[in-house]
């Protein structure tokens, strides 16, 4: 299991930025280190476990980039068009065969390997055939044109794809063009995820009227499966500090990761932070996000716990900014920062200066066809149709205090979140 110290959150203030704390996170969590091997199809989005060289060069051969004719480039036209004798024709997946004579043409297919002395092509469509049969080719082509030489794309022994790497499709298509079969992976992180609470029922279970199915469990479950983890759902804790406490020893010695939805405020029903003080070290239980300040992290029997507000959108937004890169830092994977994408603001917002602050919006064009993000109408934490129907969040960094339309500002898609 993943290991922390107990002073591994530790901090100088009652209210930690985010920074802050993806910073300590990416610094001080300790990856695991088993690793697994995969069959190249269940590769994508595992973090790799170790570098992967080139065991050959991309192309592996020098071919032609286009449908034409292959020629050496000593024998290029160059006052005018010159008629060239068509010897041979070579196909994709076929051999080169003989090398080609001077001042020959040979007919040849994308993706072909080129014969041994010719080293420019010719596009079918820059050409013509004459009454005898030969290509007339124009003056004008640079030596070279329309191949791809052997190893132009990735050098034989280059490191193509490092460790840490959370392989994506493109990532797979190029160990597959390596020839691989199998890949070296990290193993997936364990995660026990519970929620906590009188007020929710499972889907599926009798609801009494002042109830709600519970959805952050599942919203959760599912953004820990995009991160490639294997998810334990423990189902719902209810609102007692002893049967809490005794969940959270129970899952620590099995877990890399313990994940809680709920009770991290202040009332007197809120029993999250006094469980994980009961049952281990509580080290941070607010940030300077909204939505979602209460935050609870801490060490369990070693085990790193996050446990995240009740509110979907609040619970949205911080498994994004504190769960994923303490999920990317355990599995190993190197920590890219989220980088907005700049878009006009098509809203008025306020917000006070020293908080984050996450705006849920659409992108729409707007005037001379540039993006625009419209704000969803209605506020509120406990929305989640806010996030259904919008396409991500704009972020509002510490210093800015207010949003006018017109503005420069940063979105962030759903689809780059998780």
């Amino acid at each position: 299991m993943a290991q922390l110290s107990d002073d591994c959150f530790a901090f100088g203030g009652p209210m930690m930025s985010v920074d802050e704390a993806v910073g300590i996170i990416a610094a001080r969590v300790t990856a695991v280190h088993d690793t697994e091997t995969v069959a190249l199809a269940q590769a994508d989005g595992r973090i790799l476990a170790c570098d992967i060289a080139a065991p050959l060069p991309l192309p592996p051969f020098t071919n032609s980039a286009v449908d034409g004719y292959a020629v050496r480039g000593r024998d290029l036209p160059q006052a005018g068009e010159q008629a060239f004798a068509v010897t041979g024709r070579i196909q994709a997946g076929a051999s080169a065969g003989n090398a080609i004579p001077p001042g020959h043409a040979i007919r040849i297919f994308t993706g072909a390997p080129m014969p041994d002395g010719a080293d420019t092509v010719f596009m079918q469509e820059d050409v013509r055939i004459d009454d005898a049969g030969r290509v007339v080719l124009p003056a004008g082509l640079k030596p070279g044109a329309n191949v791809r030489p052997a190893g132009e794309d990735i050098a034989l022994g280059f490191a193509a794809l490092k460790a840490g790497r959370r392989l994506r499709p493109q990532d797979v298509a190029l160990a597959a063009a390596f020839g691989l079969t199998q890949i070296d992976v990290m193993r997936r992180i364990r995660v026990a995820v519970f929620s906590t609470g009188n007020e929710i029922v499972s889907p599926g279970m009798p609801r009494a009227p002042s109830q709600l199915f519970d959805s952050n469990r599942f919203m959760l479950m599912a953004m820990l499966a995009r991160l490639g983890c294997d998810v334990g759902d423990l189902g719902i804790i209810r609102d007692d500090r002893a049967s809490l406490a005794d969940g959270l020893k129970k899952v620590a010695g099995t877990h890399d990761l313990i994940l809680t939805t709920g009770g991290v405020s202040t009332g007197d029903e809120d029993h999250v932070k006094a469980s994980v003080e009961s049952a281990g070290s509580l080290v941070l239980w607010r940030m300077a996000i909204k939505p979602g300040r209460p935050v609870a992290m801490g060490i369990i029997g070693g085990t790193p716990f996050i446990g995240l507000p009740g509110n979907p959108v609040a619970s949205f937004v911080t498994f994004v900014h504190v769960v994923r890169p303490t999920i990317l830092a355990l599995a190993g994977a190197a920590q890219a920062p989220l980088v907005p994408m700049p878009v006009r603001a098509a809203f008025t917002y306020k917000k006070k200066a020293g908080r984050r602050e996450y705006v849920r919006v659409s992108l729409r064009k707007g005037d001379n066809g540039v993006l625009e993000a419209a704000k969803f109408p209605r506020e509120g934490a406990g929305l989640l149709s806010s996030l259904v129907d919008t396409d991500g969040l704009v972020e509002l960094g510490e210093e800015i205090t207010q949003v006018q339309p017109g503005q420069t500002v940063g979105f962030l898609s759903y689809a780059s979140l998780i």
